[in-house]
């Protein structure tokens, strides 16, 4: 279970265009937005890592950096990335579901064409959001069981500035016995 205020677990994948993205060494001054999608095959991933692509230079001028992370190889990755025409938003690929499990994230099976046509991978993960702070403790986090009703991005930038403006701690750190 993945704890805020405790160091999250390493995360490296390839990146569309080259290299790779290592959240241990990814320079961000505040921190990083690790946006956890389902893959090409969810119309509803495109519509939400289009608010995402708008919004990033605004993650960028709080000193966030934000990436999109799918189990989906780079052949699908980058269609979704041209099918979006991103421009600010790093796209990284080939996620192991076991690192996704690492990460608390949900595992589907396949239920075939989805409603543009796409296939669906025999197993993906299902989307996560997650704040990862520059020492790569955890902020915030959420996490879901399908495709709907996910965190906005704009509210984020808000509680961002917000936790930066009172020094408002990272929240669900208790472990203990209740």
């Amino acid at each position: 279970m993945l704890v805020p205020r405790e160091k999250t677990p390493e995360l490296t994948v390839p990146l569309l265009g080259g290299g790779q993205f290592d959240l241990a060494t990814d320079g961000a001054d505040l921190g990083t937005v690790v946006c956890f999608y389902r893959g090409l095959h969810c119309p509803i991933c495109t519509g939400y890592l289009a608010e995402l692509e708008r919004l990033t230079p605004e993650f960028e001028e709080r000193g966030v950096k934000t990436v999109a992370i799918s189990s989906d190889g780079v052949e699908r990755a980058q269609d979704m990335a041209d099918k979006m025409k991103t421009k600010n938003l790093r796209f990284g690929y080939d996620l192991s579901l076991e690192k996704a499990r690492e990460w608390g994230l949900y595992i589907s099976t396949s239920r075939g064409k989805t409603s543009i046509g796409i296939e669906e991978p025999a197993l993906f993960s299902e989307p996560g959001l997650f704040m990862v702070n520059k020492d790569q403790s955890l902020y915030y986090m959420s996490v879901q069981t399908m495709p709907f009703v996910r965190p906005h991005f704009k509210e984020l930038l808000g509680a961002i500035d917000f936790a930066v403006a009172n020094g408002y701690p990272a929240r669900g750190e208790y472990t203990g016995a209740v």
